[in-house]
C-alpha cells in the first residue's frame, strides 16, 4: 500500500510529512472521535440511529482506527491496516444494508478531514509549525480520506453484488434493518418482508455466535431462520422460541462451535436480545457464566443485571460498607464474606458456618461485628437490598469485596485451648477458628 506521506497533487510534489507530526497528532485523537461523532450526527441525523444500533461498536471502532492509522503512517510510512481496511470495508456494507447511496458516507469522511485540518492548524500556531507543514497536511489527509472511500465502495459493492442474484442478501438486509435501533416502523419492515418471501413472526430468539463461525452453518439452518455469519459479531434470527427441533438444527448447524441464545422477544426488540446475548458471551470469556455449546440468557437474567455497570457496582458496596473501612483487610475481607453468605441464603448460622468452613460460634461472632459496625444498615430493606445486590455481583466478578480479590476458606487446625461448655463437651479438643470470638484465638 503507498505511503499517504506524499501527496498525488499535479505540479511540484510537496516534503512528506514529518514523522514528527505523529506526536503532535497522537494526543488528538479521543478528542477528535468526540468532535466528529458530533458533526457528522447533526449533519447526517441518520448515523445518530446507527451510532446507537447493533453496529454502534464497530463504528466507533472504524472511527478511531481510521484516526490512528493514519497517524501511524505519519510516523511509520510501511505501518500495515488490515484492521481498519476490513472495518471501512463494513462501513461500506452497512450503507448498503441501509439501502443508501454512498453520497453521505463520503460526505462524513470529508467532513472528518475538514475537522482533523482544523485541528492541526492549532497545532501549528501551538508548535510554529511551516504553513508549508499544514499544506501537505491538508493534501495528505484528502489522499487519505480518498483511500478510505475507495474501502467503503468494495464492501458496498460485496453487498449489491450478491443482493443482485440472491435473495439471501436480501433477507441480511432485513435481519440488519429489524436489529436497528430504535426499531423502524412496521410498514418498512412488511415491505421488505415481502421482498425477502418472509414471513415476520411475532416472537424471535436472537443467537449470538462465537467466532470463527463453521463454514457449512448456512447449510443446516431452516430456510426461515436469518443470518449474518460473515460479519464481526456473527448472529441468527430464528423465529419463535425454541422448540426442540429448534434445537437439534442449532446443533446440527454449529457442530463444535459455541453459542448463546437471546431471550424470545418480540421483533421489535431484537436488538435488546442481541445485544443481551454478546453480553453472556463476554461474561463467559472472562468465566463468570459456564460456557456450554448453547448458553441461555434466559438463566443468567439476574447475573447480566448484576453485572450491567461493575463500576457502580463497587461504589454502591463501598458506600453500604464503608464501617468497615477502619479494620484490617484481612479482618474486613472475612466479615465482608460471612456478610456476603448470610443475607443471600438467610440460612442459620450452622449453614453459614458450612458454606464458609468455619464453625458456627465463630459465624455468629462475627455478626455480632458486623451489628457492631453496620448498626441499623442489616435491618434497614434498602440498605439491605444494596448490600446484597453489591456482594453478589462482587462475589460473581470474583472479588470478596470492593478491595480485593475474593476470600480464601478458613483452615480449620486442632489446638489444646480449652473451649467454652456451651459450644464443646467436656474434655474434647476444640477445632481453632482464625476470627472466634472471646476464648478463640485467631490464627492471623
Amino acid at each position: 500500500m503507498p505511503s499517504i506521506a506524499q501527496p498525488p497533487d499535479v505540479g511540484e510534489p510537496l516534503d512528506p510529512l514529518p514523522r514528527e507530526f505523529a506526536a503532535f497528532m497522537r494526543p488528538e485523537i479521543p478528542g477528535l472521535i468526540k468532535e466528529i461523532r458530533l458533526e457528522v450526527t447533526r449533519t447526517y441525523p441518520e448515523y445518530g440511529r446507527l451510532l446507537n444500533g447493533p453496529h454502534a461498536d464497530a463504528i466507533r471502532q472504524g472511527v478511531e482506527q481510521a484516526l490512528s492509522a493514519f497517524v501511524d503512517r505519519v510516523a511509520d510510512p510501511g505501518a500495515g491496516c488490515a484492521l481498519r481496511d476490513e472495518l471501512l470495508r463494513k462501513f461500506g456494507r452497512v450503507e448498503a444494508y441501509e439501502g443508501r447511496e454512498l453520497d453521505s458516507l463520503h460526505g462524513a469522511y470529508r467532513l472528518g478531514a475538514r475537522i482533523a485540518l482544523r485541528r492541526a492548524k492549532t497545532i501549528g500556531r501551538q508548535y510554529s509549525l511551516s504553513p508549508s507543514v499544514i499544506l501537505t497536511f491538508a493534501d495528505t489527509v484528502f489522499a487519505y480520506v480518498d483511500e478510505l472511500e475507495a474501502l467503503s465502495r468494495e464492501g458496498y459493492a460485496e453487498v449489491q453484488a450478491r443482493a443482485a442474484s440472491e435473495v439471501s442478501a436480501v433477507r441480511r438486509q432485513l435481519l440488519h434493518l429489524i436489529l436497528a435501533a430504535p426499531p423502524l416502523p412496521h410498514a418498512t419492515i412488511a415491505s421488505l418482508c415481502e421482498a425477502a418471501a418472509w414471513e415476520l413472526p411475532a416472537q424471535c430468539t436472537m443467537i449470538a455466535l462465537r467466532t470463527p463461525v463453521p463454514d457449512q452453518i448456512q447449510a443446516h439452518l431452516d430456510e426461515d431462520v436469518l443470518a449474518d455469519p460473515g460479519i464481526p459479531q456473527p448472529h441468527l434470527l430464528v423465529p419463535g422460541p425454541l422448540t426442540a427441533a429448534r434445537r437439534e438444527m442449532l446443533d446440527r448447524a454449529l457442530g463444535p462451535a459455541h453459542a448463546v441464545a437471546g431471550v424470545t422477544v418480540p421483533p421489535a426488540q431484537a436488538a435488546d436480545s442481541i445485544r443481551w446475548a454478546r453480553r453472556v458471551l463476554a461474561l463467559i470469556d472472562d468465566r463468570v457464566i459456564p460456557d456450554a455449546p448453547l448458553v441461555f440468557c434466559e438463566d443468567h437474567l439476574t447475573t447480566l443485571w448484576l453485572l450491567t455497570d461493575p463500576a457502580l457496582v463497587a461504589r454502591l458496596a463501598a458506600r453500604e460498607l464503608a464501617p468497615l473501612d477502619g479494620l484490617s483487610a484481612s479482618r474486613r475481607d472475612r466479615l465482608v464474606e460471612t456478610l456476603r453468605v448470610h443475607i443471600s441464603t438467610r440460612a442459620p448460622a450452622e449453614q453459614v458456618g458450612e458454606a464458609l468452613g468455619v464453625h458456627a460460634q465463630t459465624v455468629r461472632y462475627r455478626l455480632r461485628n458486623l451489628e457492631t459496625h453496620l448498626g441499623p444498615r442489616l435491618t434497614d430493606p434498602d440498605h439491605r437490598f444494596a448490600l446484597e445486590a453489591a456482594l453478589r455481583s462482587l462475589h460473581l466478578q470474583g472479588r470478596g469485596g470492593p478491595h480485593g480479590p475474593s476470600l480464601p476458606r478458613r483452615r480449620r487446625v486442632s489446638s489444646p485451648i480449652p473451649a467454652p461448655h456451651s459450644v464443646l463437651g467436656r474434655g474434647e479438643a476444640p477445632t481453632r477458628y482464625d476470627d472466634g470470638g472471646p476464648g478463640w484465638r485467631a490464627t492471623c
